[in-house]
């Protein structure tokens, strides 16, 4: 009987991601906008504080994750090789997080400021200073997760 409870709730669980993973924002060839635009807002999925957290406690990586925060702290942008554009944003939680975002890909975020609420989907890296979200933009070679901010109502990707 254990066993199958135990198989059971394999399936489930791998029933769940497959639902998320078709949920989950697609290229540009799914959207039909160019991947380097700025489109209307879509909603995200439910508040992801308790994973960052758990991936931060674990110093997990390369990990796909959305969510979203305040910024608190705008930073220069990051000109060594990619242009970056980079922000704090913290958490609900608490936990903060360095914003990576690529401009020489993705649209900048003109005008942000602390204060401003952002969310996103990106990868994070661990650092024991709260953990980086960065790809959120698109790939153009096509071979990574797309990302992107929403801020004000706007998708950049």
């Amino acid at each position: 009987m254990k066993g199958s409870k135990r198989i059971i709730g394999v399936i489930f669980v791998a029933a769940l991601v497959v639902m998320v993973a078709l949920l989950l924002p697609k290229g540009q060839t799914d959207q039909g906008v160019p991947t380097n635009s700025v489109v209307p807002s879509m909603s995200i999925s439910a508040n992801s504080d308790a994973q960052l957290r758990q991936l931060f406690l674990e110093q997990t990586s390369d990990v796909q994750v959305s969510g979203t925060g305040t910024v608190t702290r705008l930073l220069a942008d990051d000109t060594e090789g990619s242009r970056h554009q980079r922000f704090i944003l913290r958490l609900a939680s608490g936990q903060t997080l360095l914003m990576v975002h690529n401009i020489d890909i993705a649209p900048r975020l003109s005008g942000l400021a602390v204060g401003d609420t952002v969310s996103f989907y990106g990868e994070y890296i661990y650092s024991d200073q709260g953990g980086t979200v960065h790809w959120t933009h698109h790939d153009p070679s096509g071979q990574h997760v797309a990302g992107w901010l929403e801020w004000r109502g706007r998708r950049y990707q």
